[in-house]
């Protein structure tokens, strides 16, 4: 190497690494054009690059062009051309997968999959647009688009009295503050199941350790240990409080939370208090409509001299309750990554919550029972002190004390009233049947009904059971008081709405528990005959009856109506009206249990209709009422007061048979009068008669 290539290469080694491909070609062609004839071979072969390149950057030094604007190593205009402009055809095709419902085909292949980048670049290089992804994410971005996540701003469909409730429940809580009185919002959290269960979020942990967590979280069971939060905020304070249930969550363990509250907080904040205001959503177990969320606060009420105002959200704006946002949301960060393996983590996690505003929050654990299906009376609630406000009564209402300047009075123990009601029920005048004899048919069904149970748990369950026998929820009936009330109502001595009101239990449970055990005296072959002679109507005769012992109450066996069937009436003889009654009884029958469905929208609830009581209209009575009304004879009120029930049933039953008749070729002849009363229509009536088959049954 000669002396001037070797400083030609040690000049250029320091000055070429910091400049740009134009600026290493015109440094490199300066320096050939000094060195004269044989510069270009010279300066390429000490730096080693082409020929080509150097040779390139004289022309261009000859040439006189001009610098290229900063930042820019080529002219405008140089390089390849970009994807859209070679094919005018892909922007218009990306834009018809992206947004199909404005721009392209309704049926589009990628209208229901996922748009990603990856996805429309196969789907445009089918179609014969020929791209890859990361053009097409610029193309998007050129074109207004961007990633979103969904944006939770529409509210359905809101009640036309949102924002009236919404300015009354703002100006309850601004009097309340201002008077001192405390203000709560209430609500339930979210139920977490307890175990090594993965949480959303992350917490700092040592590098490469994780809490190792079940892979999956499936739902055991109800008898799967599980921690039900409700919580109460107060807004003066800034304070939480929460009741970690293990039971239910239902109305009475929503106000047993707000009791515990007021005995661990809200007495020793609020001293002088007269009142309270609590702002609660309109669904869950403090909504509006449930009658044991309002029993449990009258008790409530009477245990602690207060005047409780509730005032619920509309449905539908839950969210808008300050103790979503203020409590439960910091309870959740709180927690985040890490699993709820106990209760004992539960309470300590939240009551470990704290925010720089503020916020302290105390928890308790709750092992108390709150059994579902316990129900309330109409007349006992007609009897609470509740008063509806002018404005939104139904979502706000006072409950006063019912013993304001005395002793408070407790809440009724409802478990012992029950008790003594099963205890009532077991008479022999009912029943039908010694307390030895009744003791023996319990003890002959009680391990069926013990197996049927646990079976029963066993579906629930899905499997079987984690916990110990007994741990699970409490029933509100035994397997002896279940046996009870079905002798009692399949002996027709009442309704079931009769023993809901009794007992205090939801009717649903009362037909499911009818159900389950009328099938198990069936299959022990258990036949209980009923006894005409007792009939109650109401909860009160019934317990009245028990306790006094009065007359027995007979209830009038209304035959189908002699009368209304005389041939002057039908425009037929009796046989011929039987007989038509008998031809119509099947499809009548499969015709009503088919709309029945219809309306239910599936099977029949346990101990619902078709149970052993007799139907308000029979299949003969409904073919009567309409053979009358088609012939003109009077209208559907007389034909209801004839009959003894309201309009609605006749209407029920023209639907039903109407069509029947025509189906069977049934000619109605108009009759020569229309009765506008039942009086006179029952006056014209011949006392006599030729026909004398027997009536329809």
């Amino acid at each position: 190497m000669s002396e001037v290539d070797r400083r030609l290469r040690e000049r250029f080694e320091v000055l070429l690494p910091h400049l740009n491909e134009r600026q290493r070609r015109l440094a490199l062609a300066t320096e050939a054009r000094s060195l004269g004839h044989g510069g270009v071979r010279a300066v390429a072969r000490a730096v080693g690059v082409s020929e080509t390149t150097v040779r390139r950057g004289v022309f261009e030094l000859e040439a006189g062009e001009q610098p290229t604007p900063t930042g820019r190593v080529r002219r405008p205009g140089g390089g390849r051309k970009s994807a859209d402009a070679l094919n005018p055809q892909l922007v218009p095709a990306l834009l018809t997968l992206v947004e199909p419902d404005e721009r392209g085909d309704p049926e589009s292949p990628l209208r229901w999959t996922t748009k990603s980048l990856r996805h429309l670049a196969e789907e445009l290089t089918r179609q014969g647009h020929p791209v890859s992804a990361p053009t097409v994410g610029r193309l998007l971005r050129d074109n207004g688009f961007s990633l979103q996540a969904n944006a939770k701003t529409l509210e359905g469909e809101q009640h036309p009295d949102r924002d009236v409730q919404f300015r009354y429940i703002n100006e309850q809580v601004k009097a309340h503050q201002d008077a001192g009185e405390p203000v709560i919002s209430v609500d339930s959290k979210k139920k977490e199941q307890l175990g090594q269960l993965p949480t959303p979020g992350r917490e700092w942990r040592p590098h490469g350790d994780p809490v190792r967590v079940v892979d999956h979280s499936f739902f055991t069971g109800p008898n799967a240990d599980r921690a039900i939060p409700y919580g109460v905020y107060d807004l003066t304070t800034d304070a939480g409080w929460v009741n970690v249930g293990v039971d239910h969550d239902t109305a009475a363990f929503a106000v047993a939370s707000i009791r515990r509250w007021w005995q661990a907080r809200g007495a020793a904040d609020y001293p002088h208090a007269s009142r309270l205001l609590i702002t609660a959503d309109a669904g869950g177990s403090n909504s509006y409509r449930y009658r044991l969320w309002k029993a449990e606060l009258a008790a409530l009420a009477s245990e602690t001299g207060l005047a409780i105002t509730v005032c619920h959200f509309p449905p539908g704006t839950s969210k808008w309750n300050k103790i979503e946002h203020r409590l439960f949301s910091q309870i959740t960060m709180n927690w985040r990554g890490r699993p709820l393996t106990s209760h004992e983590v539960v309470v300590k996690t939240i009551a470990s919550t704290r925010t720089r505003t503020g916020l302290r929050v105390d928890a308790e654990l709750d092992t108390g029972d709150y059994p579902i299906g316990i129900s309330i009376g109409r007349e006992e609630l007609r009897a609470l002190p509740i008063h509806p406000h002018a404005q939104c009564g139904t979502w706000n209402y006072t409950i006063e004390p019912t013993h304001a300047d005395a002793a408070p009075v407790p809440g009724r123990d409802r478990e012992r009233e029950r008790a003594a009601a099963v205890a009532m029920l077991a008479d022999p005048r009912l029943t039908g049947m010694t307390g030895d004899e009744l003791d023996e048919l319990t003890a002959r069904l009680a391990p069926t009904q013990a197996a049927r149970a646990e079976q029963r748990r066993w579906h629930q369950r899905g499997g079987r059971r984690r916990n110990a026998p007994g741990a699970g929820g409490r029933r509100l009936l035994s397997d002896a008081a279940a046996l009870l009330i079905t002798i009692v109502y399949l002996r027709q001595a009442c309704p079931q709405r009769v023993l809901s009101d009794l007992l205090g239990v939801n009717p649903n449970s009362i037909g499911e528990i009818i159900a389950e055990t009328r099938m198990l005296l069936d299959e022990h072959s258990h036949h209980v005959t009923p006894n005409i002679g007792l009939r109650f109507s109401t909860a009160a005769d019934l317990a009245g009856f028990l306790r006094d012992g009065p007359t027995p109450i007979p209830t009038p066996n209304r035959p189908l109506p002699e009368a209304l069937s005389h041939p002057a009436l039908t425009g037929m003889s009796r046989r011929q009206l039987g007989d038509l009654v008998e031809r119509l009884a099947v499809r009548q029958a499969a015709l009503v249990e088919r709309r029945r469905y219809t309306q239910r929208g599936g099977e029949r609830m346990p101990g619902g209709r078709g149970g052993i009581f007799l139907q308000k209209i029979t299949d003969a009575e409904r073919v009567l009422a309409t053979v009358l009304h088609l012939r003109q004879l009077c209208t559907r009120a007389v034909l209801a007061e004839l009959f003894h029930v309201s309009p609605r049933t006749i209407g029920n039953a023209l639907l039903d048979v109407r069509p029947l008749l025509e189906q069977d070729g049934y000619t109605p002849a108009p009759a020569p009068t229309r009765y506008r009363t039942a009086t006179t229509l029952l006056a014209a009536i011949p006392q006599q008669e030729d026909d004398t088959t027997e009536s329809i049954h």
